[in-house]
């Protein structure tokens, strides 16, 4: 399960136990970091905590703080990770005092906003709805001043907050990236992170033979939401993939009831010419973020051959969409290693595609990552 997905199941159980907690964020990374903004790690009254936030140098003293440090509301503290103290950093544009716990030579510092159910609730609230709906969502969280904690989100925002917070929720969602800008808040100016927070993935694997079964729980283990399609109802079966979100048995290979959106990867593997390709014809329109086949290139070519009598085009156009043969080059040579190389390839898709959604950092800031790559 991804990172978020822990965290919401923590929450889950923390709100269903009356039981208070503490939301770490990060909002912002100098440097080098393990993890990058928009990393969360939940903490419960009971000890009890999820997510992460760096590679281990930072969790436990966290967890160690976070409780007193948040007894009069959310507050905003940057750790440092750094081996050597740059006196640069004691003077940056930080709108947080730089807490030194460990000079792990990581060479970062990472701002975290700490927060309590009080505040934190809203957020947990809507991105359990975004998380189980696969949908994108737009966020804007108030760092300093009065009115710290409160958030507005793309479509809906707290009234006290004022529409200048909803309007930074639905710009982030709008222009899919995430920044930390001034805003005039009440008479105030005010830190405050926009976030724009991706849809979850979903993954349909089409071919329920026992080579797909490593590609579902591996699947699983980023968080992705993972259908098995199939047409041979002994193959596509609940015992033969627990795990799974939806089996389903297709009815002579239509997939128009699935409803696959943009941000969803497909993969064949039914290992059935027929099959794949009248799956193809309807796959190869629809604007999908990766769509994989196995096999080698010259069947899907043979494949794309089939399919261009029903949609039109050239072999060579549709063949400029397809990841054929399936799956990056590691060595694979066996269902599992297959799988790995699937699951790869559609990450590194992904990191593509959302790379821009990123911090934007102050000029000070960018001063500072220049300097310190490498």
């Amino acid at each position: 399960m991804s990172d978020l997905g822990i965290v919401l199941a923590l929450w889950q159980q923390a709100t269903a136990a009356g039981e208070d907690y503490v939301l770490a964020s990060i909002v912002r990374v100098e440097g080098s970091s393990y993890r990058k903004p928009g990393a969360r790690m939940l903490m419960t009254q009971s000890g009890r905590r999820a997510g992460t936030i760096s590679g281990g140098c930072l969790e436990a003293e966290v967890s160690r703080q976070a409780w007193w440090l948040t007894e009069n509301g959310p507050v905003v503290k940057a750790y440092s990770t750094s081996f050597e103290i740059d006196e640069e950093d004691d003077n940056s544009d930080s709108f947080t005092s730089i807490v030194r716990p460990y000079n792990l030579g990581c060479g970062g510092v990472v701002h975290l906003l700490l927060e309590r159910r009080a505040t934190a609730d809203a957020f947990l609230q809507a991105a359990h709805v975004a998380f189980s709906q696969r949908d994108e969502l737009g966020c804007a969280t108030i760092l300093e001043g009065n009115h710290m904690g409160q958030r507005a989100f793309a479509h809906t925002h707290q009234p006290e907050a004022g529409q200048i917070l909803a309007s930074a929720a639905r710009a982030a969602l709008k222009e899919q990236q995430t920044t930390i800008q001034s805003l005039l808040i009440e008479q105030q100016n005010c830190q405050v992170w926009a976030e724009y927070l991706p849809p979850r993935c979903g993954l349909f694997i089409f071919g329920a033979g026992d080579d797909a079964q490593p590609l579902v729980a591996q699947a699983l283990t980023l968080g992705w939401q993972v259908i098995v399609a199939d047409g041979r109802s002994h193959l596509a079966s609940r015992d033969r993939f627990p795990g799974a979100h939806d089996v389903l048995v297709l009815d002579h290979a239509d997939i128009s009831s699935l409803h696959l959106r943009p941000h969803d990867a497909a993969v064949l593997m039914t290992h059935s010419f027929d099959q794949d390709s009248r799956l193809l014809a309807q796959l190869l329109p629809m604007p999908l973020l990766y769509l994989g086949v196995l096999g080698p290139r010259y069947r899907t070519a043979d494949l794309v051959q089939h399919t261009i009598e029903r949609i039109g085009g050239t072999v060579a156009e549709w063949m400029q969409k397809v990841h054929a043969p399936v799956g990056l080059d590691l060595g694979a040579d066996s269902p599992a290693t297959i799988a790995l190389s699937i699951v790869a390839e559609i990450q590194a898709t992904l990191y593509h595609q959302r790379s821009q959604a990123v911090t934007a950092p102050a000029t000070k800031t960018a001063r500072m990552l220049n300097r310190r790559v490498g």
